[in-house]
């Protein structure tokens, strides 16, 4: 419950991660699903075939091949979503994220709560600077170049909070190798400032160079 996750103390609860889901157009099954690391606002977007418990346990999977079990340890110490079906298999996700005998890893917001997990909604709103909602984009046709473009701006954009770093450099000074490895992973590469760009046109563009069709 959210009532056990706040138990976990301040110092716990400011490091975890909060999981969630974006959705493209009405008609596509496909959708994101998203983790971001509260301290360093680091989020990662990851593409799920569909919105249900298989494929969120697959991009788990995914995250969890690259960490290793050690590493998947370290990393997720707690992590708070919502209670979308998508999140339903607790059994399933709370392996995957390393929770041992004993313990507890996983939690969930208290029903149509999901302002506890405010920051991964908050942003969101980047995300949705580069994949607008309502104009009919299909997320199956997403490539991994288009998340590792677009999530590589959007963690590359300095913020107050931060003290104007940029949550890919906050995370890896947090987080070390283990950082850097997902972040190699996924792609996701500095962009200097004065190259930010926060619009459809970055992915757009980025498909037609590659000859892809359009999103929408």
């Amino acid at each position: 419950s959210h009532a056990a996750f706040l138990a976990l103390g301040e110092d716990v609860c400011s490091a975890a991660w909060e999981m969630d889901t974006v959705e493209g157009a009405r008609e596509d099954s496909a959708c994101l699903l998203t983790l971001l690391h509260r301290p360093s606002r680091l989020q990662l977007a990851l593409p799920l075939a569909a919105k249900d418990a298989a494929s969120v346990a697959a991009a788990l999977a995914g995250v969890r091949s690259v960490l290793g079990a050690d590493g998947t340890g370290r990393v997720f110490r707690a992590v708070l979503t919502d209670n979308g079906v998508e999140f339903s298999d607790e059994g399933a996700i709370a392996a995957l994220i390393g929770e041992g005998p004993g313990e507890t890893r996983l939690f969930y917001c208290d029903p149509g709560r999901s302002d506890q997990k405010g920051a991964c909604e908050r942003n969101h709103v980047e995300i949705r600077k580069l994949l607008p909602k309502g104009r009919g984009l299909r997320f199956d046709r997403l490539a991994p170049a288009d998340l590792s473009l677009a999530m590589s701006h959007v963690n590359s954009e300095p913020r107050g909070a931060l003290g104007f770093a940029t949550p890919a450099r906050a995370f890896r000074a947090m987080l070390g190798a283990d950082a850097e490895a997902l972040l190699d992973a996924y792609g996701v590469e500095d962009v200097p400032v004065g190259e930010l760009d926060l619009t459809p046109g970055l992915i757009a563009r980025a498909r037609e160079e590659r000859g892809d069709a359009p999103l929408s």
